[in-house]
């Protein structure tokens, strides 16, 4: 295991633990940056809280859970302060790194198509790759460049829908796709006409499976493309399969399933919720993502457009490089 470390950063096997010390000492010390991806995304929940909400209600809307109103009417109306009732998640910047690292030539173009915060973008700079995240919340791309600004790095974020702004970006100008979109409906971010999240699964996945199409096209030959998704319940209860939904909009555009990678997420308060939910309704407690990557082009490519000694790193990789 020590080897494999040394070599890839973590062992590169189907199951990535995010509970292990190994990697919680790694992310803490990337956030000991400054990396403040919460900033701009409101009162969002983590991933654990949401689904308990989805499992409850049918969905996760944001705006219900106290969006809105004062720390003062948060207290009086749900007993708890804010920051212990809703705390806001941030995207795995490990996960950022061995993604990067792992799956995008040295100095690659990464396009993300659903950015969201700034986690993405600021790994990728500090890793020495170019980075394009395009962003439907204006509110989320402000904080974003001012976090950039803050942090002395140069990510670019695009403001607007991506099913149209991907019109733009040229065609096989991109050596990864990134990204972690909007699980249907689990967190309803906004109402705006354009936002995937306020949709009924049908029409998420259209617009889904287009925006997938444009990045494929965006994509080029041999290279990567990696979706962090989890499977969502409607409103009966019954899993939507979006993960399998997922892998379908990239076959229909003639990509295909590389790799499968499960992300053991940390436990959190799921040992309290799980006992109600298994009890009255025989749900497990869900504590894992799936992270999809797919290929486009011959895998035997792979070995000569990737940089070798990209692969192998050093297991301190950036981190002692900034200072930590």
């Amino acid at each position: 295991m020590g080897e494999l470390e040394k070599k890839f950063i973590v062992p590169p096997f189907s199951i990535l633990d995010t509970k292990q010390k190994y990697w919680q000492d790694r992310k803490k010390k990337w956030i000991q940056l400054g990396i403040k991806s919460e900033v701009g995304r409101g009162d969002n929940l983590t991933f654990g809280d949401c689904a308990e909400k989805q499992t409850k209600y049918g969905k996760c809307n944001t705006k219900a859970v106290g969006g809105n109103i004062t720390d003062e009417e948060y207290m009086k109306k749900y007993g708890k302060p804010r920051k212990e009732m809703n705390v806001t998640s941030i995207f795995d910047p490990v996960l950022c790194e061995l993604c990067y690292k792992w799956f995008t030539p040295k100095e690659g173009k990464i396009l993300d198509p659903f950015a969201g915060g700034s986690v993405r973008g600021v790994i990728a700079y500090k890793e020495g790759y170019n980075y394009l995240g395009l962003e439907l919340s204006a509110t989320q791309v402000a904080a974003n460049k001012q976090q950039a600004i803050d942090m002395d790095v140069n990510p670019t974020w695009l403001q607007g829908d991506s099913d149209k702004l991907l019109d733009e970006v040229a065609n096989e100008s991109c050596d990864l796709i990134f990204t972690c979109p909007p699980y249907a409906d689990l967190e309803v971010y906004s109402d705006h006409p354009d936002d995937l999240s306020n949709k009924s699964y049908d029409v998420f996945l259209q617009k889904h499976e287009s925006i997938i199409k444009k990045c494929i096209t965006k994509l080029k030959d041999n290279r990567f493309a990696v979706f962090v998704v989890g499977d969502v319940r409607d409103k009966k209860g019954m899993y939507r399969c979006f993960v399998e939904d997922t892998v379908k909009c990239f076959t229909n555009n003639g990509m295909f399933k590389y790799n499968e990678i499960i992300l053991v997420n940390a436990i959190g308060s799921l040992p309290i919720r799980v006992s109600a939910q298994f009890k009255s309704k025989r749900k497990v407690g869900k504590m894992h993502q799936n992270v999809l990557v797919f290929f486009k082009g011959s895998p035997d490519k792979i070995v000569e457009d990737f940089n070798v000694l990209n692969l192998f790193v050093d297991k301190q990789s950036a981190l002692e490089k900034w200072g930590l």
